[in-house]
């Protein structure tokens, strides 16, 4: 797709966008359009309402956009990718979006961004002929002095985002550890950060046990990634953490039922790779270390057993009380080798923890855990407003002793049917050797669910945007 700003087309043909806010007066279409006021009675702007024309000499189809009275960010992005998603068959080599003079710099971001992410399509492993957008012009009329700054802006929040949804969406013969690393090293390449990969041997003389101990019943070689991105006058270091089990079968603990969707479990991961990219492709004044440590959890002769005692990267001992509760144990050798080696000024993880956060929370909120009430007021305000919404969870010393083992330093797994998000979280702590400024999003409810725009449960890139959101602005 070409995106071109504010043309000097003489004629618009294909086909034109033009979004309203819902009004009690008659709809004014732009002047270039043509001069004609359409009632509310047939059309008025309300909440995902649309009024389809076609002009005289039948080249040029008007679709008008109801958006409400107030949209939010997210309501705008969905309607305009429902266009690209749904009405594929309006679009053929040009299409025009309309922004009238109310409709900020925001309001732009989320309509572009969102009419490119339409373009994506589950069906990756197709025979069949599928829709292809790459010869697409779209045009974008706007009067905003920096429209072209925020039209750019949003098709890499969209390319970012593209990719998270891949990454996850990829069935986990593809998608599997080595996979995520070639990923990574590419687009190190592709938008300028560093990448190294330890393999099973070399996390081996890295002592990175918890990380290999869930490994070790796959064939499936492991890959711990590390991301660098360091700009020359970065203002901060920030310190990121993705859980990347590209499988999930509960290892020996196995698990009774979803088991189909668990090529989900590396949603933290794709969203720390998708956010590098994007953070590296916008090039913010931010220092960023990324750990993705990557494992299929599978079930083997060598699969590591309930009731082991396995060692970490921090030199702690962990009890396995529940070999479905591994991503913690990856996590935690991450967490440790980023704190001791890199030293971040703010770390982050993101993960698909727990099924008690979906208990809580559903599917339109993820669950944030940190010992920083500056970095939870912000993390929830930019997730407020680009529709990730995060809500913060206690992290009470009274939950410390559900996770006490009396063979080992920790075990896993409280074992108990409440406060699994919370007790999952209590265990992370423990490997943060108490950094004054750590937050866990648990995203088990937010990357990966069902959507208007798949027949099936599909990733949603949840936390990237979020994240460079957080950067941008704190």
């Amino acid at each position: 797709m070409k995106v071109l700003v504010n043309p000097t087309k003489k004629k618009l043909t294909g086909l034109v966008i033009i979004p309203f806010k819902e009004t009690d007066d008659s709809i004014k279409l732009p002047a270039e359009v043509e001069a004609r006021d359409i009632s509310t009675k047939v059309f008025s702007g309300k909440k995902d309402s649309t009024f389809l024309f076609e002009s005289a000499e039948k080249k040029t189809i008007f679709l008008l956009l109801g958006l409400g009275k107030d949209p939010e960010y997210k309501t705008i992005k969905t309607a305009f990718r429902r266009i690209t998603a749904k009405q594929e068959s309006l679009i053929d080599s040009e299409a025009h979006i309309f922004f009238n003079e109310e409709m900020d710099s925001a309001f732009v971001e989320a309509a572009v961004s969102g009419f490119v992410l339409g373009t994506y399509r589950l069906a990756h492993f197709k025979t069949d002929d599928k829709k292809d957008f790459s010869d697409l012009k779209l045009y974008i009329h706007s009067k905003l002095n920096q429209v072209s700054k925020d039209v750019e802006k949003a098709q890499k929040i969209a390319i970012a985002q593209l990719e998270t949804f891949k990454l996850v969406d990829l069935p986990p013969n593809t998608a599997t550890p080595e996979y995520l690393a070639d990923w990574a090293k590419n687009s190190g390449k592709q938008y300028g950060f560093s990448v190294k990969v330890l393999d099973r041997k070399k996390a081996q003389k890295e002592k990175l046990e918890a990380f290999l101990a869930v490994s070790q019943g796959s064939i499936r070689e492991p890959q711990f990634i590390i991301m660098t991105y360091k700009p020359k006058k970065a203002n901060k270091h920030i310190g990121l953490v993705g859980k990347g089990v590209t499988f999930d079968t509960g290892g020996l603990n196995i698990k009774t039922q979803g088991m189909v969707h668990m090529k989900c479990d590396m949603g933290g991961a794709a969203a720390v790779l998708g956010a590098m990219q994007l953070i590296a492709d916008l090039k913010l004044a931010v220092q960023v270390t990324a750990i993705v440590p990557c494992v299929e959890n599978a079930v083997d002769s060598h699969s590591f057993l309930p009731s082991d005692v396995i060692g970490s990267y921090s030199g702690k001992t962990i009890e396995i009380i529940d070999t479905d509760a591994e991503g913690r144990l990856i996590l935690a050798d991450g967490l440790s080798y980023l704190v001791k080696n890199f030293k971040p000024d703010t770390i982050i993880d993101f993960a698909t923890l727990t099924g008690s956060t979906v208990g809580t929370f559903g599917y339109e909120c993820a669950a944030l855990f940190t010992n920083d009430q500056e970095l939870s007021k912000n993390l929830q305000n930019e997730g407020q407003k680009i529709g990730e919404r995060v809500w913060q969870l206690p992290l009470w010393e009274c939950y410390k002793s559900e996770m006490d083992s009396e063979i080992a330093d920790i075990k896993n797994f409280h074992g108990k049917p409440f406060a699994g998000a919370i007790t999952a979280a209590k265990f992370l702590e423990f490997f943060t050797e108490k950094h004054p400024s750590w937050a866990h999003v648990d995203i088990a409810g937010t990357a990966f669910g069902d959507s208007e725009f798949a027949k099936t449960k599909h990733g949603t890139a949840f936390g990237v945007h979020l994240l460079v959101k957080l950067l941008e602005n704190h």
